[in-house]
């Protein structure tokens, strides 16, 4: 009998033991917010790399445009989408014309850094996108674009988690007019922060020129002068079939790309869902390590955006209860 109590004492000692052990190992190791676990992100290569060099693919949600949705965007939303979808990045999207940036300057650039600071306070990577789409001339914005993005950049220079996205979707432009912008842009945002990457939009709505009947050829054969920068593509998979697709696996092996707005629906952010066409593109992103983020954060009435009409006006955002087949798909594979 003494020695069976032994025997136990030893037993319940080592159990307590590793009951510690395993205690302090979750105390020492937590889950890092994404920001901690990469820090500061570059490009290298033809990919997005973290601080260490590593690749990483970023994937999140961005807003709708501010100047309707702010209202979507809340300390409950956005715990939501940092805790509950597991997201890395948040898309900041301020429309230009359409009662956006044109027509209040001082107080999208306030709601700008707002959001940004909510994104970094979650250790969620934040795009500051500047949403411009009619006109489709990046140029016509081009000085309104030098003042925001010179003070998004003195503000936020010494973060490790913003990235600029210069032209949301030029369209009816030549990639020439295109670049040219870009090159007169991306100086102003070095001068104050040097190190962040830049997004730079693509012909025909971010398309690399497919829905112009051109392709990613056109920037390979003439490239954007600037370090550190990558190309966006936009789609919408009811609408962008095998084309686009093939023409951003092509890109992929010669450019660095970063998808900064797509959606399982028409083009219009509208319509029925073509859940089987968006997960190829899911796949291709995931093999070919391109970030995404998808459209959009919101209680719009459009397919496309991700919970249910009315939920923005008080909750609940965790769970799937309130989300829309768009939401619940998309939310899987941010997650």
């Amino acid at each position: 009998m003494r020695w069976q109590n032994s025997a136990r004492a030893v037993t319940i000692a080592a159990a307590l033991l590793l009951t510690s052990t395993a205690a302090q190992a979750t105390t020492q190791e937590p889950e890092l917010d994404p920001v901690v676990a990469n820090g500061i992100l570059s490009v290298c290569g033809k990919t997005l790399c973290n601080s260490s060099g590593a690749p990483v693919q970023l994937r999140g949600m961005s807003t709708h445009g501010l100047q309707w949705y702010s209202q979507c965007v809340n300390d409950a939303s956005l715990d939501a989408l940092a805790d509950d979808w597991q997201a890395d990045v948040l898309r900041i999207s301020m429309y230009i014309q359409e009662g956006g940036y044109e027509d209040d300057p001082a107080k999208f650039t306030e709601l700008v850094d707002k959001y940004v600071e909510a994104a970094s306070q979650r250790g969620m990577y934040a795009i500051i996108d500047w949403h411009m789409l009619d006109p489709g001339d990046p140029n016509y914005n081009l000085d309104r674009a030098k003042t925001f993005f010179t003070e998004m950049a003195k503000r936020h220079k010494d973060k490790t988690n913003v990235l600029y996205e210069i032209a949301n979707e030029p369209s009816g432009v030549e990639w020439s007019q295109i670049k040219s912008y870009a090159e007169e842009l991306i100086p102003v945002i070095r001068e104050q922060d040097p190190d962040s990457v830049v997004l730079v939009g693509t012909r025909a709505w971010s398309s690399l020129g497919v829905s112009e009947d051109s392709d990613e050829q056109e920037i390979v054969d003439n490239p954007v002068n600037a370090d550190n920068i990558m190309y966006t593509f936009h789609f919408y998979a009811a609408s962008h079939g095998q084309e686009y697709l093939d023409t951003l696996s092509r890109a992929a092996d010669k450019l660095p790309m970063f998808v900064t707005e797509f959606g399982t629906q028409e083009a219009t952010g509208d319509g029925g869902n073509d859940f089987d066409m968006a997960q190829q593109y899911i796949d291709l992103m995931a093999s070919k390590n391109i970030s995404w983020t998808n459209w959009n954060y919101s209680d719009d009435s459009r397919s496309g955006a991700v919970f249910k009409e009315g939920t923005c006006e008080n909750g609940p955002y965790p769970g799937t209860g309130q989300l829309k087949p768009a939401g619940e798909w998309v939310r899987e594979r941010v997650k």
